[in-house]
């Protein structure tokens, strides 16, 4: 596994001074995946984890480290998985799981190994994310035929897409890693609007499938002070509780997002009328 991208949290007030180097250099993971190695970044916004891992040639392991104040990674912690593309397997205390571009995984707390390999198809990419964790739940395979549809938005207001919750109340306990894919449709560009926060909980989005030439404008800051990140195919960005969580495509692609915080209800968020955006 390489080394451990670490990220500390900023105030609003000090990061609204921020120039576009030091918004992408503070909020932004460009490299998820990389050929054959585990990419993390620890965000000390809600202790959250989350990279991809890519094995091509060679399978890869799970590790822990100092980092982590402990050798097993999921010692005291939970790890949602979703496959973006290719096929592969996850192992999870030997326990095997095939996977398929679309289809979840959730591993609870104490699980001590956790493998990722090809299957000598397509190599599979697959995005983690993890949290702390209080409790060991189930390991829960979540194929994309068993997660939890919700349709939002339309066409007129370019922001037809469907949400599909996986590690989420609706789907599996967790102690308090939520996270989901959403899909937007051919022609919609909005990931969503109007724009909202969640005082309660922090997210990252990761972004993907999108067309060669195309990017996203991820909205960051408060709903008064707002910047932008400029984002490519297959990065990702922390967006801090105290953040606007909106962004919008020059075509439509898909996203993964993942939540930690102190609540899982999907509609507790704070919603900013556009009008009131600066």
């Amino acid at each position: 596994m390489k080394k451990l991208d670490i990220r500390y949290a900023e105030h609003p007030e000090d990061a609204k001074h921020y120039d576009t180097a030091r918004m992408r250099e503070h909020f932004l993971f460009e490299k998820v995946f990389i050929k054959d190695e585990i990419s993390l970044c620890y965000t000390h916004v809600d202790r959250m984890v989350f990279g991809g891992a890519y094995p091509v040639d060679k399978a890869l392991r799970l590790e822990g480290g100092k980092d982590f104040g402990s050798d097993v990674f999921l010692d005291r912690r939970e790890l949602g998985i979703i496959c973006i593309a290719g096929t592969g397997t996850v192992s999870a205390d030997g326990a095997k799981y095939p996977m398929k571009k679309g289809d979840g995984l959730y591993i609870g707390k104490g699980v001590k190994d956790v493998i990722f390999s090809a299957d000598g198809k397509e190599p599979p990419k697959f995005y983690l994310a993890s949290a702390p964790a209080h409790t060991a739940y189930p390991t829960v395979f979540i194929p994309i035929e068993k997660a939890n549809p919700r349709k939002l938005g339309e066409q007129a207001t370019a922001n037809a897409r469907t949400i599909y919750q996986y590690v989420h109340p609706a789907v599996l306990q967790s102690c308090q890693l939520c996270m989901g894919m959403t899909i937007l449709e051919e022609g919609s560009i909005w990931n969503t609007m109007p724009a909202h926060t969640h005082e309660r909980r922090m997210e990252v989005y990761v972004y993907f499938d999108l067309k060669p030439g195309a990017a996203v404008f991820h909205l960051h800051g408060q709903s008064g002070e707002t910047r932008h990140i400029v984002m490519n195919n297959e990065q990702a960005v922390i967006s801090p509780s105290w953040s606007i969580h909106a962004g919008a495509g020059t075509a439509a692609y898909t996203f993964i997002w993942a939540m930690a915080g102190e609540n899982q209800t999907f509609d507790d968020m704070d919603t900013i009328a556009t009008p009131e955006l600066r």
